[in-house]
């Protein structure tokens, strides 16, 4: 499957899969996965168990460009969509999750939303 990938893709995918396998979301504690583009990013909580969707936030809503507009800082959307994310779940009642990065390590834009769905209550 992977021989027909450049090597930075193969590299990825592995990185990912290497992650993943150790990561499953329960109903008494979803996953929190990540994925980062150039420009945006997006993070949804699924319950692995019913292959379902809980809370879901990204980037591009109205709610973050309004916020992240005024600031220009590098950070302030990620930090902006964890504490988007975090409300969501909490209204939902999810307190708990695991961290399911991806294949992008815990640096970074990564690193921030994480700590910024930290701050807005998440436990992980």
């Amino acid at each position: 499957m992977l021989r027909d990938y450049p090597k930075k893709v193969k590299n990825r995918l592995r990185r990912k899969r290497r992650v993943r396998k150790k990561i499953v979301g329960t109903s008494e504690r979803p996953r929190l996965s990540v994925f980062r583009s150039c420009k945006n990013l997006y993070a949804q909580i699924i319950d692995d168990t019913q292959g379902r969707t809980l809370v879901a936030a990204c980037s591009l809503s109205r709610e973050i460009r309004e916020q992240s507009g005024k600031d220009d800082e590098k950070y302030a959307t990620p930090r902006a969509t964890g504490l988007l994310l975090a409300k969501r779940a909490q209204e939902k009642g999810v307190t708990q999750v695991c961290f399911d990065r991806g294949a992008h390590l815990y640096h970074g834009r990564v690193r921030a939303f994480a700590e910024a769905c930290r701050k807005g209550g998440l436990v992980f």
